[in-house]
Parts: structure tokens; sequence; C-alpha cells
């Protein structure tokens, strides 16, 4: 990209989701000789003085995630406005989804040269069919086609259902969609791959949301419990009180209660939380591809999820998990008891993870498919 440094902007709903799927993109940009900006509208328990002694600035941006409020909501958007203003960015990344619909509608209005928008997963709006979220779609139409419409764009989707939802809704041409594996791995990170003795544990790794699978994991777990079939269940996971579905402090405490579901609350330490689990399940209803699971692979766990887009992208049927019927605890339960009643079978779909992990979603990877995808917009925008 020659000499110029190039100054890329990345905005960002909550600034300890950019820290944990996001950061080794940009510290790559950064050795690259990029100018790195993080707009963020919660901190989510990160520190932006951290961000600082890296090199990469963190910026303020009042946005919140969650249910739509007009009012705050055209706040956000001229909050928005005057952050791009005030950075005047070479590239923009939007990551979540606020940032790359009311962050693609202003790059547009002002020209911003180079625009990556990052299509995580399709969330809620496209999992229930029930009328509000039919009317909330038919709203939102206009607005996702602005948002990806940007003259020098690229749309970045984690699975290829989801760019096949989008082109077929009619707000994204083909032309633009990119598919990328995740945020990506460390798998340095994942060297106690060993899988140990003693009672098996399942392990659910996730926010604490219904559309998760939170309930369909409890109900196993309850189901397995009924059976007597030793086994430890841990819930591990924050609760997410902006999130309409997500579970509140009396639920937590109801499954809490009940005795057989161990709540071990938000993990930071996800390997050494896997090195003691030997199955991970996440029952989700929907993912762009779930981190929880590439993790799982790298390290070398079996994995019990279920037949949606992203978790059915994220292993590999038979060999290195199970996939069920979404919202069938029964299933679940049964493909539980499967792999806690053969550890042989459980460690060589571990083993043929690790395999996977390292061919699919190693950090390298990822880093390297976003590098390009900067480069390549910025070479379009310079020949314009």
């Amino acid at each position: 990209m020659g000499a110029k440094i190039v100054k890329l902007v990345i905005l960002i709903n909550d600034l300890s989701f950019f820290c944990s799927h996001r950061l080794p993109i940009a510290e790559a940009a950064i050795n690259k000789s990029f100018d790195i900006v993080v707009g963020y509208g919660e901190l989510g328990g990160a520190d932006p003085k951290i961000l600082e002694k890296k090199g990469i600035k963190a910026s303020f941006v009042p946005m919140k995630r969650g249910s739509i409020n007009v009012l705050k909501d055209l706040q956000s958007l001229f909050y928005i406005w005057l952050f791009f203003k005030r950075e005047k960015p070479d590239i923009v990344h939007l990551v979540t989804i606020k940032p790359y619909l009311y962050g693609g509608i202003i790059a547009r209005l002002i020209s911003v040269p180079a625009l990556v928008s990052a299509v995580s997963g399709l969330g809620t709006l496209f999992i229930h069919q029930d009328i509000k979220s039919k009317i909330l779609k038919f709203l939102l139409y206009p607005i996702y086609c602005l948002a990806f419409n940007h003259f020098n764009q690229v749309v970045i989707l984690q699975n290829q259902e989801d760019a096949d939802m989008l082109t077929k809704w009619g707000v994204l041409k083909y032309n633009k969609v990119r598919l990328v594996k995740g945020s990506g791995i460390k798998l340095e990170n994942f060297n106690n791959i060993e899988d140990t003795s003693g009672i098996p544990v399942v392990c659910f790794a996730a926010r604490l949301l219904i559309d998760k699978g939170v309930n369909e994991f409890v109900a196993a777990a309850r189901l397995l419990n009924e059976k007597k079939i030793q086994a430890r269940f841990f819930l591990a996971g924050d609760l997410d009180t902006q999130n309409p579905n997500g579970l509140n402090i009396n639920d937590v405490n109801k499954i809490r209660e009940e005795g057989f579901v161990e709540i071990l609350g938000y993990q930071k330490d996800i390997p050494s939380l896997y090195s003691r689990s030997h199955i991970i399940c996440l029952p989700s209803y929907r993912e762009g591809l779930p981190k929880a699971l590439m993790e799982a692979a790298a390290a070398g766990r079996a994995v019990v999820t279920t037949d949606v887009p992203g978790c059915r992208d994220a292993i590999i049927h038979n060999k290195t998990g199970l996939i069920v019927p979404v919202k069938d605890s029964k299933a679940l339960a049964k493909a539980i008891q499967d792999l806690i009643n053969n550890p042989e079978r459980r460690k060589k779909m571990g083993i043929e993870g690790r395999k996977l992990a390292r061919k699919e979603f190693a950090i390298e990877n990822i880093v390297e498919a976003h590098l390009k995808i900067y480069k390549d917009l910025y070479r379009s925008w310079r020949e314009l």
C-alpha cells in the first residue's frame, strides 16, 4: 500500500468484543504501518489504556446495542457522523449490527473511501418467524440496502447460508461478499488437549441467551440426571440484560437451585475451562461461526451442537462432534449420553477437531484474509 500511513477506523458496540475477537487483526495492521482508531459504544469491562499501550487509540462513540429506540438511534447516527468526520479514515471496518447498519449509512453519505462491514451472524431477526419479526424485517429492509450499498465495500460473512439469505433478500450484491471463517483462534493458547479421566464434564460456554440454546442445555442435563448418568454440567457465561432473549438473575437462580447444573458465570480463561471439560455443547438456534465451537476444536474437545447455519459449519458431523435438531432437548441429551458412554469415540473426535482447527480456524489465516481485504479496497479507491 506504499509508504503512506493508512488510517483504519474500527467501529464496534462493545470494546471487550473487539479485544476478544478483533485485536489480533488490529495488531497485524499496525505492523503493516496502519494507524488504528477503535470507536466503541460500551466498555464491557475492557480497559482502553491497554489498547493505547499497543498503539491503538480508543474513542467512545455513544451507541446503545439492543432494542431499537428511534431518538437514541438518531443520536447514534449523529455521533457516528462526528466520529468519522473527526478521524477522516481511509478505511472503516464496522463490526456488529448497529455499527454496520448505522455506520454503513454514514460512511456512504460522507463518502468514506473504503468500507468493510462484518456480519458475524444474522441474529434473532432471522431466527424468529413471528409477526413482530416480519414487521421489523420489513422496516429494516431499506436500512440494510443503504448500509450495504457503498461504492467501495466488502461485506464479510462467516457462512454461506447467511450470504445466500442477504443476497436473496435483495439487500446485498454477491460481488461484495467475502466468506471469512470467524475471528480466528490462537492455537498455541490451547496446549492442554489431553482428554482427562474422571467424571465427564459437559460445558456450555456462551452468553446466557434463549437463542443460544441455554434452556435446551439445562433440559438435557435434567434428563440425563433423571437417568442417573454420571456427569457434571457447566453453565459458563454472563447475563446479557440488554438482550430481550437474555436470561435474568431469577432464571439463573432457579437453575442453580435444581442442583444438577453448575453455574460458573463469565469465564475469561477459556483454554483452562475447556481443559477441565470433556464435551462442549452449544445448542444454538443460529450463528455466524461460533467462537465457542472453534475453541472447542482447538482444545481437542468433542462437540454437540445443532443443525443450524454457523453451528454445522464449525464441526464435521460424526468426525469432530455430533449435530442434533434445533430446540430438541431429548435428541441433545441422547447425543451427549452417547459421547459420555463412548470415551474412545469422544477422544478421536477431539483429535480430529484439533486437525480441523489447525486447517480452518487458525488466527494467522483470518488475519491474512482481513489484511488482503484492506489492501484490495485501498487499491480500488486509489484507482477510482
